[in-house]
């Protein structure tokens, strides 16, 4: 929830591990975001209602990621990696004043679950001996469900949109420069967009949505470039840090019969100036994350790292479906090594999360005072806790 749907990292360091290496680990999150409904609406004010608090709307949630490596050649390595790259699952509670949820007919709130998986399989050749290309393609299916529910929404309240598990084929390319001697490795990853035509089930409180003809809507989850770089600063120090950059400024939802709805509720609202309707769901700017850390050995058995990171956010307003303008961080970890060839560690971060205004999918829309109109609430103070558990063995 700190930018868009980004979660897992998409991470290409297990691929980087000397000889065969395998690993799993689990990370959950425990966040808090809540806000509140925006005081110059009158038109989300229900009379006789003081409490216009959204409560906690951030649901906890696990993802899952492994890897492996395999060293087939002095010169030829394989991989294959498994994670969870983008996600969200946010509810917003039922409350009397109606902003965000419907107390009247459905008696739910405004919710969204996306859910994707990806699989990616790489092929690595060292032309020498410290120098890695590599590339592969990766596989990833999507699926989720969007609720939209409450005053914030108008006549769109009650919207409904089921999207179908869809699976499609995208690639990544990078390469590496590792010195072993001083634990030096400096890695550049870039991982393409990957289209989605997906087909959507959309209704207005269970009554089928049926404006235009049915056609698959298109979804690309955005392309990233990640720059990772570690080196030894003392015999056992080691200084790491990750950049990232996702290119959410060209993601886009916007479901056939969506479109079509909104395309009428533009048409009436500039008495046919403006007939182009609004997205379901898109960002402002693109995503920029950073992380740097220290890694300590203190025996041969065991180690810690200590981090802090930064993240800019998708832009402010945001969207009423991810209601947060990016984070700071600090993590710690420890690592145990019962044996020089494997290990299990375990750590947990605290983000505070921005603050940020949100809106309603109209604010861009050519017409006369729409942005300011399309603030919905305000969103402050809010934080989440991260853990996370590895396993790692070298064999």
């Amino acid at each position: 929830m700190a930018a868009a749907m980004d979660q897992s990292g998409q991470s290409l360091l297990p691929f980087l591990e000397a000889g065969h290496y395998f690993e799993a680990s689990i990370s959950a999150a425990d966040p808090e975001v809540s806000g509140h409904t925006l005081g110059t609406r009158p038109d989300l004010v229900n009379s006789g209602v003081d409490d216009y608090s959204t409560d906690n709307i951030s649901q906890n949630f696990q993802y899952y990621s492994a890897a492996l490596k395999l060293q087939l050649k002095p010169e030829l390595s394989f991989g294959i990696l498994y994670d969870q790259p983008f996600g969200s699952d946010l509810q917003y509670p039922l409350k009397d004043n109606g902003s965000f949820s419907d107390p009247a007919l459905s008696r739910q709130g405004t919710q969204i679950n996306v859910d994707t998986q990806n699989l990616s399989l790489i092929l690595g050749y060292q032309p020498l001996k410290n120098f890695n290309l590599y590339a592969g393609p990766a596989f990833q299916t999507i699926k989720g469900h969007v609720s939209l529910r409450g005053l914030v929404y108008a006549d769109l309240n009650g919207y409904n949109a089921i999207f179908k598990e869809d699976a499609a084929i995208g690639w990544l390319a990078g390469f590496a420069y590792q010195l072993p001697d001083i634990a030096f490795k400096a890695a550049l990853t870039y991982h393409s967009k990957i289209d989605h035509k997906i087909n959507v089930t959309e209704n207005v409180l269970g009554t089928p949505l049926l404006l235009v003809g049915e056609t698959k809507t298109k979804i690309s989850t955005p392309q990233s470039v990640n720059l990772d770089f570690q080196t030894a600063i003392t015999v056992s120090t080691l200084l790491y840090s990750n950049i990232r950059w996702v290119n959410w400024k060209d993601f886009v939802i916007r479901p056939t019969q969506f479109g079509a709805l909104s395309q009428l509720a533009t048409t009436t609202l500039s008495s046919g100036t403006y007939t182009g309707g609004f997205n379901l769901d898109d960002y402002q700017k693109n995503q920029w994350s950073a992380t740097v850390g220290v890694a300590k050995k203190w025996t041969p058995q065991w180690s810690s790292a200590f981090n802090i990171g930064w993240d800019s956010g998708i832009g402010d307003p945001s969207s009423i479906l991810n209601p947060t303008k990016g984070y700071w961080g600090m993590g710690l970890a420890m690592q145990y090594n019962p044996e020089p060839n494997y290990f299990i560690s375990g750590g947990f971060k605290y983000f505070w999360l921005g603050d940020v205004t949100t809106q309603d999918g109209t604010y861009y829309l050519p017409l006369p005072g729409v942005s300011e109109a399309s603030k919905v609430g305000e969103f402050e103070d809010n934080h989440a806790i991260g853990y996370g558990l590895k396993i790692g063995y070298h064999f």
